[in-house]
């Protein structure tokens, strides 16, 4: 099999996902692969207990450590939460390979607990957090920040 991308890149890739979905990452929660997974188990499993409608401050206000994603503050929690799944799932699939798949993600969000309610359809309605080719992939941070109920999928 023919390298696509530099392995061992996850970090590059993982900014590089949220950056083109406009939102902010904050630098050491998303560094390494096994951190980014511990945060984003950590923001999933806060948007469990705080439910539908939760915001980053929200999320924030509930946990310990993750002070540094006070720059998302703003933005709706299932929003984020859904981006940082995603943006590890593509990073990982770069840095290992040639890319991944849709089903790579859900067997990762089952392999490392980090699913959340209204996943699936969540991936569904929002193909640009995993696909660079789609058009506006930018407004995805926009959106998220204005209008956070429309990520809301339980």
């Amino acid at each position: 099999m023919s390298q696509c991308y530099t392995s061992g890149n996850f970090q590059k890739y993982f900014n590089e996902n949220m950056n083109d979905l406009g939102l902010p990452v904050p630098s050491t929660l998303f560094d390494t692969y096994q951190t980014a997974v511990a945060t984003a188990s950590t923001l999933a499993g806060t948007l469990a207990t705080l439910g539908k409608g939760a915001t980053m401050g929200e999320v924030i206000g509930a946990t310990v450590g993750l002070e540094k994603l006070a720059v998302a503050a703003s933005i709706g929690a299932t929003a984020y939460t859904g981006a940082v799944i995603g943006s590890i799932a593509v990073a990982s699939g770069r840095s290992l390979g040639c890319g991944s798949r849709i089903s790579d993600l859900f067997v990762f969000t089952e392999q490392n607990n980090l699913q959340f309610k209204g996943l699936a359809a969540f991936y569904t309605r929002n193909p640009q957090v995993l696909d660079k080719g789609r058009s506006f992939r930018s407004s995805f941070g926009i959106r998220a920040k204005n209008s956070p109920s429309a990520f809301e999928y339980a």
